[in-house]
């Protein structure tokens, strides 16, 4: 008779290796999942701050002038900012001088 390759203590231990590994992978896919959402969370941001800046620059575009403030901006030209999510800090300085734009995560 053939002796088989797998003793008995050592198929005692595969559904312990199994459990680990099993375990393990289940951390990883968390880990990475939670990483996907921190990167969609920065390119929110992201795209919340280049929305005012496409505002801002239509508007200097269309009437030579950048925009006051923020309320102009959503009263012309339909911007639209999840304020509950974002804090917009919109300063013009001057009609013609670039604003200086800051989006924060609240």
């Amino acid at each position: 008779m053939m002796k088989r390759f797998c003793s008995k203590e050592r198929r005692a231990l595969s559904p312990v290796f199994s459990l680990a590994l099993f375990a393990a992978a289940v951390l990883l896919l968390l880990r990475g999942a939670g990483s996907v959402a921190s990167l969609s969370e920065a390119e929110r941001l992201s795209a919340a701050e280049q929305a005012v800046r496409r505002a801002a620059v239509q508007c200097y575009a269309v009437e030579g002038i950048y925009p006051p403030d923020l309320g102009y901006m959503r009263e012309h030209y339909g911007l639209q900012v999840d304020e509950e999510r974002y804090l917009v800090d919109y300063r013009c300085f001057a009609s013609n001088l670039t604003p200086d734009i800051t989006v924060l995560p609240r």
